[in-house]
């Protein structure tokens, strides 16, 4: 009967299938929107092909990036393969023009008549080969084109490149093409921002500059300054990264290729959850914590691309909402974005878009001049990356849908570049984001002087968003210095005093009289994420400048049981130990910081395990220090908290004196921490416990792992006779793996006595040990010619 009921419910399964693709038409009929929603199908194949990325230019002109020649790079051979489907090619491509022409491009799409229906079509760029996304402005168009950012030069606006690209940055890697860098466009700072993926390395230099080499692995988001060059990657971590999305404050979000979360909140010089094992370590071994991705109800993976809804061209009800793609799923979801401290929590509240068909994959998701909600279709039966690799892949459909209003009515052509100067500077006060921030990039090209006085104004005038935008656009037009900013710390707009820190940062140096203004901003700030921006700036700062600012920031109470500060003020203040740890030390000279709770919950066990994890004789010294400088009992504790948590997995030998002094002055730590050090008591005794059947098994356990990280010769007949009689298989798999430090003849021997009586999991165990060493290797193999293992 489970046989037949399996075979119906197979049978059920393939008659539900679909069959292939549908078309075009076909498949817009098979979409369920919300009831006050209606859409549209802007475009399709053979039009377009796998579109990836779509964004608008100032005349309203729909713009797409069709990744036709993903997932193999033209004229590139595969070398090598991991696990994870991280390539090796045989040679880095060249940039254009003298690359191997690929099949990707970038199109143009326009409705010249108002009528909502795109009637002129054009190519900007052809024969591109994994180019992921664009951006305009400075008088051309910007493309992200890994391993390179080029800017193709268009003063004229024709539509036709003047020349070749300039490279702008090159070294960004190839490794997976689902993974590279992509999402291009302008931060409200006039910088370019982007996101890279998990699964790709970069070690990206500027053509024609020298300077080092920046080196990252993994996801994260980066930015680019065009005309200063800098590069430099904004924040570190998160799911496999593929998507950018600024809100109306300008803060930045991707989503996530895993589940229950829609994504990252990425703030200044942040530290976010990766997939340690598949994607490797953050890249500051003591970071000592990280950002979750925003807590949310327990949903399937995944949303990788989001918007934050801010346009007009949806009923009011929608503002503020996420929508974030579901390739998988093959839908569109909506979700509640609620603070939560310094960042936002999300709740799913529906299903703006669903669609019957199996084919339907969401993959990037935009707000266009209109207000409406865009999205490219790749429609493809699997969006996998290893069956795309197979073959299996339909490289000629794809499709662009538009959801808005019931009812609304297509906009009338127009351009805004053709608006002067104080029209623009008008625009800023646009109820719709799309208009502010488009108006936002062309000041930023214009830069005209003339604009500085009606945007000071507005910004004295004004309290709310339209003070922000101002600010924002007297930076993008010159006008940001540091009396401005000295007037703009003041401002009653929270955002804009946080928007003030973060550009006074921007050089890593700021003058006296601005690092006194942030370290008195830091002691009075009542906004926590103004506070946040207060620590990421101070990272960035020199440590005589950083540590007032991380001094007032210590003393917000209220930021002990904040979603992101404690970190934040963490992170600010370990980025000055390596280079100055006297400095550090002294500002802990200061007891009233050591009753602070963010100090005492937070930043003192941090900075004892940062100390003493480094292990160095200066560290060391500097742990001692600090244990000496603990003006109680209770502050020692949280102090020897962390270093125990630092000597995990670590032996204790050659500790510094002046250390072990310290430490016995206040009670020398836990049982633990004598064991690590090899004090005989402890010795013994764990050695007691270790051998009585009748301890706990899980203090049993623990004493048996630090005895194989601090070697004991006293351990070893002890750990024999675990694996000799002891009836617990995790305790047997601990002994043996607690042995593999000890180079004595018994091991082998015993080990190799035992083995045939051991169940197939301890036998590889037993295995490894014996075989790392070549004595005892040797000694395997007689016994395995002997037949004696069997």
């Amino acid at each position: 009967m489970k046989k037949l009921a399996l075979l119906f419910t197979c049978l059920l399964a393939l008659g539900q299938a679909q069959a292939g693709p549908l078309s075009p038409r076909e498949s817009l009929g098979k979409f369920e929107v919300f009831d006050d929603l209606e859409i549209g199908q802007v475009l399709a194949e053979p039009l377009v092909e796998q579109p990836l990325f779509v964004n608008f230019d100032e005349r309203g002109r729909l713009w797409l990036v069709q990744y036709r020649q993903y997932p193999n790079p033209a004229g590139l051979k595969m070398t090598s393969r991991d696990d994870y489907w991280r390539v090796i090619y045989d040679s880095v491509p060249a940039a254009p023009p003298h690359h191997v022409r690929g099949r990707d491009k970038i199109t143009i799409h326009e409705d010249t008549d108002g009528d909502g229906a795109y009637d002129r079509h054009k190519t900007f760029l052809d024969g591109l080969n994994i180019v992921t996304s664009l951006a305009h402005g400075r008088g051309g168009v910007w493309v992200l084109n890994p391993p390179y950012l080029l800017f193709y030069p268009d003063k004229n606006r024709d539509d036709i490149p003047d020349g070749d690209p300039v490279v702008h940055l090159a070294g960004f890697g190839l490794e997976d093409t689902h993974s590279v860098v992509n999402s291009l466009r302008w931060g409200p700072d006039g910088w370019l921002y982007a996101a890279q993926g998990s699964t790709v390395s970069a070690k990206v230099r500027r053509p024609g500059l020298e300077g080092n080499v920046v080196r990252s692995m993994g996801q994260g988001i980066w930015r680019y300054h065009p005309e200063t060059r800098r590069y430099e990657f904004f924040a570190e971590g998160g799911g496999n990264t593929f998507g950018v999305e600024f809100d109306a404050q300008g803060r930045v979000f991707s989503g996530h290729n895993g589940g229950d979360t829609r994504g990252y909140h990425y703030v200044q010089g942040g530290y976010l959850r990766k997939g340690f094992t598949k994607h490797g370590p953050l890249s500051n071994p003591y970071a000592f914590g990280y950002f979750n991705g925003m807590p949310h109800n327990k949903v399937p993976r995944f949303t990788h691309n989001f918007i934050v809804y801010e346009g007009l061209g949806l009923p009011e009800k929608y503002l503020g909402k996420l929508f974030g793609v579901e390739p998988m799923q093959g839908r569109v979801v909506m979700s509640d974005r609620t603070p939560i401290g310094s960042s936002f929590k999300t709740l799913d509240t529906g299903h703006p878009i669903q669609s019957s068909d199996k084919w339907f994959r969401p993959v990037d998701i935009k707000t266009g001049p209109d207000g409406a909600v865009y999205v490219c279709d790749y429609y493809d039966e699997h969006i996998t990356h290893r069956r795309h690799y197979e073959g299996k892949i339909s490289v000629e459909t794809g499709r662009v849908y538009r959801l808005w209003a019931k009812g609304s009515k297509p906009m009338q052509p127009f351009n805004l570049a053709k608006r002067t100067t104080p029209e623009l500077v008008g625009l800023l006060r646009h109820a719709d984001k799309w208009h502010r921030q488009t108006a936002l990039r062309l000041l930023a090209d214009r830069q005209d002087a003339t604009a500085l006085p009606l945007l000071k104004a507005m910004l004295r005038d004004e309290l709310g968003q339209a003070a922000l935008e101002a600010f924002w656009a007297v930076n993008l037009c010159g006008g940001f210095n540091p009396e401005f900013a000295a007037d703009t710390l003041l401002h009653v707009n929270p955002h804009v005093r946080a928007w003030t820190v973060r550009l006074l940062g921007d050089d890593r140096l700021v003058s006296e009289s601005a690092a006194a203004a942030l370290a008195g901003l830091a002691k009075r700030e009542p906004h926590v994420e103004v506070r946040g921006q207060l620590a990421a700036t101070a990272k960035r700062l020199p440590v005589g400048q950083a540590l007032p600012i991380v001094h007032a920031l210590l003393a917000h109470d209220s930021d002990a049981g904040d979603i992101y500060q404690p970190l934040m003020v963490w992170w600010a203040l370990e980025s000055k130990v390596a280079a100055h740890p006297g400095e550090v030390l002294e500002l802990f000279t200061d007891e009233a910081l050591w009753q602070t709770s963010l100090a005492r919950e937070h930043i003192l066990s941090r900075l004892m395990q940062r100390f003493t994890k480094a292990g160095s004789r200066p560290d060391l010294l500097a742990s001692a220090q600090l244990f000496e400088m603990a003006p109680n009992a209770e502050s020692a504790k949280i102090l020897m908290a962390g270093f125990e948590q630092a000597y995990k997995g670590r032996s204790m030998a050659a500790l510094p004196e002046r250390l072990m002094v310290a430490m016995a002055r206040h009670g020398g730590g836990s049982f633990a921490l004598g064991l690590r050090r090899g004090e005989a008591k402890s010795v013994d005794e764990a050695l007691r416990v270790i051998a009585d059947a009748k301890a706990d098994k899980l203090v049993r356990l623990q004493y048996t792992e630090i005895l194989g990280e601090a070697p004991n010769a006293k351990a070893i007949p002890v750990l024999l006779g675990i694996v000799k009689s002891e009836p617990v298989a995790d305790l047997k798999q601990a002994a043996l793996g607690a042995l593999k430090p000890y180079n004595d003849a018994r091991i082998p021997e015993a080990v190799l006595a035992v083995y045939g009586g051991l169940p197939d999991g301890l036998r590889k165990a037993a295995g490894m040990l014996v075989a790392g060493r070549v004595d005892w290797a040797l000694e395997l193999l007689r016994a395995i010619d002997a037949g004696g293992l069997a």
